[in-house]
């Protein structure tokens, strides 16, 4: 196992590479090189990568240090650098068919139908003849079906657009905590599926701040003639990030009512006798905690509320009951 001499400095004049950019290209390059025979010159992989020397080399640099625990000689990338020619030997483990469990199957099937459903894919293409594959192996070609949505599916390739373009983007955007509709200018630049929804992070000029915008939420989208330049290194937002003076609710949840654990971020977990757990969420918005607890209904159990949800609950269902009586 070797490096060639300095190989992993980059000048000053040399952009960086954010960590993102050099795992994607890392991950095209390292096979890619393996497969040659006798590798490849530093000139060929940068032609093919789009990178420079320096880039690649600073790629490579790390490259050696990937394998398996304990991470002796034979668990680990070999990458030589000799007379400007790159060879790379991968460890055996590399080389074995791969074995998923039924989870890992399912995630992959789940992500890849995802991709698979976007408007105008090609209904024989590689992805869907790889996912056919891989379904086969789960006993049916039709083990997962993945719906995230026709309204936010025909989005999908306006955002990517946009995203590609660096192009400002106006929509109306409808806030389910909230409930309230709002008019937004935003910068796009990651789309991503999560939880059998589309999500689309980006800079959001009416808050000033990064946000995560829902698509089956998006009510009118238009991707304006204005340009923005995206952050060398985007600040991941998760779909829910709740700010630290946002108000605190202490719920039990019956053992049916689990799922709440699962399906939203909560800060605090205690297991109950029977199944039962106490949960602590942030809550930023009112609404949302009013819907929550109606559905819940006789399963969850307020503990402890700040004053300004206390009655959340009773509050929301007077105002319901006014509807029907009125």
């Amino acid at each position: 196992m070797g490096v060639g001499a300095g190989g992993g400095r980059v000048s000053a004049k040399t952009p960086r590479l954010t960590a993102t950019e050099r795992l994607r290209r890392m991950l095209a390059i390292v096979p890619w090189v393996a497969a040659q025979p006798d590798g490849a010159t530093i000139d060929e992989i940068c032609a093919r990568f789009d990178l420079d020397r320096a880039q690649l080399l600073e790629s490579l640099d790390t490259a050696f240090m990937v394998g398996l625990h304990p991470y002796t000689p034979d668990a680990l990338i070999d990458v030589l650098i000799e007379e400007d020619r790159v060879q790379i030997r991968l460890p055996d483990f590399f080389t074995r068919p791969l074995r998923l469990t039924a989870e890992e199957t399912l995630a992959l099937l789940v992500a890849g139908r995802s991709l698979a459903n976007l408007e105008g894919d090609d209904v024989d293409g590689p992805l869907v003849r790889g996912l056919r594959k891989l379904s086969a192996t789960v006993g049916t070609d039709r083990a997962v079906d993945v719906e995230l949505g026709q309204a936010a599916g025909a989005l999908v390739p306006v955002i990517q657009g946009a995203v590609a373009d660096r192009r400002r983007v106006a929509l109306d955007y409808y806030s389910y905590g909230r409930d309230e509709l709002t008019h937004r200018r935003i910068d796009p630049w990651r789309l991503h599926a999560e939880q059998g929804a589309w999500y689309l992070e980006a800079w959001c000029h009416s808050t000033g701040d990064v946000r995560v915008f829902r698509l089956d939420r998006v009510a009118d989208l238009e991707v304006l003639e204005e340009h923005f330049e995206p952050p060398d290194e985007p600040v991941g937002r998760s779909i829910f990030t709740p700010a630290a003076d946002d108000p605190r609710v202490r719920l039990d949840l019956a053992a049916e009512a689990r799922w709440v654990a699962e399906q939203y971020p909560v800060e605090e977990l205690e297991e109950l006798d029977g199944g039962a757990i106490r949960v602590t969420l942030a809550v930023t918005a009112r609404p949302w905690l009013e819907r929550l607890l109606l559905r819940l209904g006789p399963a969850a159990t307020v503990v402890d509320a700040p004053d300004t949800l206390v009655g959340v609950r009773r509050d929301a269902a007077r105002r319901i009951l006014q509807r029907y009586d009125g």
